[in-house]
């Protein structure tokens, strides 16, 4: 089973990817937050076999994120889970530098995988 993850963001959105098994994130790609965004979703779970979404979840923006959660659950028909986002953008900087919503989605998506196990 496939999971997506998201590190939503008010202009840039971040993807990961479990791998087939379910057990590890790697970074995707960021789409911007604009008209587009649920149509090349729709594309990525589709392409890929998506089961499940998880979203990151912080106090900073979370009622667009939740709105943002309720608009993706009723779309795609598929489970949107919360996962608390703690300084994951930041953490993802450290690493890499530079644009890192990618990345702080993989991390918001690996602590979820690990928590499932």
């Amino acid at each position: 089973m496939r999971f997506l993850g998201i590190d939503y963001g008010a202009k840039r959105i971040g993807i990961a990817l479990s791998d087939e098994g379910g057990k590890l994130a790697f970074p995707r790609e960021i789409l911007p937050n604009d008209s587009k965004v649920f149509e090349k979703l729709e594309g990525i779970i589709r392409d890929e076999g998506v089961a499940e979404i998880v979203i990151g979840e912080t106090d900073l923006i979370l009622r667009e994120t939740e709105i943002f959660r309720e608009q993706l659950a009723q779309r795609f028909g598929i489970a949107v889970r919360r996962q608390k986002e703690e300084l994951t953008t930041r953490e993802a900087r450290r690493y890499q530098g530079g644009v890192a919503d990618a990345r702080a989605a993989a991390l918001i998506l690996q602590r979820y995988l690990d928590r499932k196990t």
